[in-house]
């Protein structure tokens, strides 16, 4: 037997081997997803009672409609990371963040879902609109009732594509360079909602998002510097 015979018996099994880790990886992932969602639901109806829901136009509501989605590009990039790095510290911080930022969406889609609120905002609806306290800021641009297009550090469509061609050390430092000004970004609505949020289980999830990501920005900066890097601007 040749060593291309070899080669041509093994591809079937890894490729087997592959899909069936991506398969139960998936089914994971969607279990974390799915009880997070429970979880947002039983807890929201649990502590309302008779109480009003919070309207459409609150923080809670925008605080929940933002944070997901920018969660949820976050859990794209996370995800080809944990899938596509070499570098065992990489993979297990993309795991990590994958895992928390899941079950963080399915609170809040859990939350929306029993406020009687779309999961999704309605196509051409600005984002931040919620974030309107005299004074408050981003990045030294000031938050206005009118909204923004694009939320603070999210990646262009063409900086995942990038991130979807590169591999090895490339990979992983573009993905913690990415993630760090997405964490950076994220902070301004965590902290926004951890102070003005009508429910209290929303300021505690604002709270949380604002400590983890703070403390989770200093370890990728640390990360990207030990490989050679610099951060990318806000």
């Amino acid at each position: 037997m040749t060593g291309e015979d070899v080669t041509q018996d093994q591809d079937p099994a890894t490729a087997r081997a592959g899909t069936r880790s991506w398969v139960v990886y998936s089914a994971a992932a969607l279990v974390v997803l799915l009880l997070g969602a429970a979880v947002g639901m039983l807890l929201t109806l649990s502590i309302r009672g008779s109480n009003a829901p919070p309207a459409g136009d609150s923080v809670d509501v925008g605080f929940a409609h933002d944070m997901r989605t920018h969660h949820l590009q976050a859990i794209t990039m996370a995800g080809l990371a944990r899938d596509r790095s070499t570098d065992p510290a990489v993979e297990r911080l993309a795991f990590d963040m994958e895992t928390t930022q899941l079950d963080q969406s399915g609170q809040m889609s859990g939350w929306l879902t029993s406020w009687n609120q779309p999961v999704l905002l309605p196509p051409g609806e600005k984002h931040m609109k919620w974030m309107t306290e005299s004074g408050h800021s981003h990045g030294g641009a000031r938050m206005t009732p009118d909204g923004v297009d694009r939320m603070p550090g999210m990646a262009t469509s063409e900086e995942l594509q990038r991130l979807r061609s590169l591999s090895g050390k490339d990979l992983d430092v573009y993905f913690l360079q990415l993630m760090l000004r997405h964490h950076r970004g994220g902070l301004a609505m965590a902290a926004y909602a951890a102070d003005h949020a009508q429910l209290a289980f929303v300021r505690n999830l604002g709270q949380k998002i604002e400590n983890a990501q703070s403390s989770e920005s200093e370890l990728l900066e640390r990360m990207i510097r030990e490989r050679g890097a610099t951060p990318l601007a806000d």
